[in-house]
This record gives structure tokens, sequence and C-alpha cells, in this order.
């Protein structure tokens, strides 16, 4: 903790050094960082403010930590990233590593309307609601768009995106719908799928195999992991530099 406070306090002398003030980094870069912490956390302003109340912290004292991280991170990318070359060698001879991070899995891309209908129900309600399913499938088959039904009756995940599910890969659906999905060609409308959630009509948009990911699908992944562990190594470098040049007086 006190090796962090050091950097910290260090950094902050550098970036006065190199003009990248803590008040050149403003308050509402600190209050969008915390909103957006809130937002991911699904948690409200009111509820962090009196969190922060009962462990004797303020939002103030959170906003300055957060200044000084950004403070951090830019003089990082000046002193540090900017520095950085990668080069397809390097690319090429980390991809020819072990490869198990780039062995792809058997995958397929679907589309989905979800009706929920809990097994608990009763006989009645899920029979009306697997009607309306029936009755969403046969629209489709009949020509209306699978994406503008989903966005207006799915209560899945994606509905506003047309059910838009993605690539799944096997043992992450449930197994109804996994063997549905994959059995499927290409272009192929489900039947209404009963499961214990509910009722499920899937369209298949596409399907990939097992096996090696080929080297431009993986590049940015690997030119971003080779670029982490440059800025790792050449920040302790940088760091270390600055404790040796610094004269630091700890008074306990």
């Amino acid at each position: 903790f006190l090796r962090r406070m050091i950097d910290q306090t260090l950094i902050e002398q550098e970036a006065k050094k190199a003009g990248v003030g803590v008040a050149a980094v403003k308050d509402e870069d600190a209050m969008a960082m915390i909103r957006d912490m809130l937002e991911k956390n699904n948690v409200s302003m009111q509820t962090y403010l009196k969190k922060l109340a009962a462990e004797g912290n303020t939002l103030e004292n959170v906003k300055k930590e957060i200044k000084g991280q950004i403070l951090r991170m830019r003089l990082l990318r000046r002193e540090v990233q900017s520095r950085i070359l990668i080069t397809d060698e390097e690319i090429g001879q980390y991809y020819d590593q072990p490869r198990q991070d780039y062995e792809g899995k058997e995958a397929v891309h679907i589309k989905q309307i979800f009706l929920p209908a809990p097994a608990q129900a009763d006989k009645m309600t899920r029979e009306r609601i697997k009607n309306q399913a029936r009755e969403l499938h046969q629209r489709i088959l009949n020509g209306e768009r699978f994406e503008m039904l989903a966005a207006q009756y799915s209560k899945g995940p994606a509905a506003a995106e047309g059910g838009d599910i993605g690539f799944v890969e096997r043992g992450i659906i449930v197994p109804e719908v996994e063997k549905e999905a994959f059995s499927l060609p290409v272009g192929q409308i489900s039947n209404v799928i009963e499961t214990d959630l509910g009722y499920h009509i899937l369209a298949v948009v596409d399907k990939r195999g097992a096996g090696l990911k080929p080297l431009p699908a993986v590049r940015d992944e690997i030119k971003a992991k080779i670029e982490d562990e440059k800025v790792a190594k050449k920040y302790d470098e940088w760091i270390d530099g600055i404790r040796k040049k610094s004269f630091i007086d700890v008074r306990l």
C-alpha cells in the first residue's frame, strides 16, 4: 500500500514536469467513469453515495483517486505506450506458441424468439403461450420478418436486436435448444421448441466448425496481448527509474 502511494506521488510529480497535472483532468472525466462503473453493476448513484458514507468515504475522494488513475494512464501513454513497436514477426511468433487460446470450437449463429412459460405455470397458461408461439412461427413461414416479430414479441436476450444472439458454442444454451440449433441447416427456421423455461423459435444464421482460428482472425487479439506485456514491462522499468532518481522521505 505504501509503495502504491509513493508511486502515485512520483507519477503526479512526473506529470507536472510533463505539463500534465491532475488539474488537467476534468471532474466530468472522473464522473463519467463513476457513472459507467455504476451502470455496469446496476447500482444507482444514491445507493453508491450511501455506501460511501457508511465506509467513511466521500465522492470527492473517489473522484480524486480516479483522476489519479486517468493521469497515470495519460502519462503511461505518453512515456511508455507511444514508444512500443509491435512487428508482424512478433505477432507470428506469438501465434506459433501453444495454440489452445486460438482453438475455435464448433458454434452456431442464431436468432431467437422466446416466450417465457415457467414449468410451474398451470396447464392452461402454458397452452396459451404455446399457441402464441405457434402463431408467430406460422407468421414467419408466411413471410413476415423474423427480426420484426422478435423485436415485438420476444422476451429473450437481444430481443431489441431482432433476437440476434450471435454465435454460441455447445454447452451454453439449454439442451433442447442446442440440439435443434446445431442440427438445423443454415437459413432454416426451427419448429416451436418447448423447454422448462418456455417456448423458443430459432433462425440459424451461420455455422462454424472447430479448429484453429486463422491468424487474421486473431491478429488484433494477439497484438493487444503483446502490447499489454510490453507496457507492463516498460512501466516497471520507467517507474523504477523514477524511484532511483527521487529522494523519498517516509515519516511514520
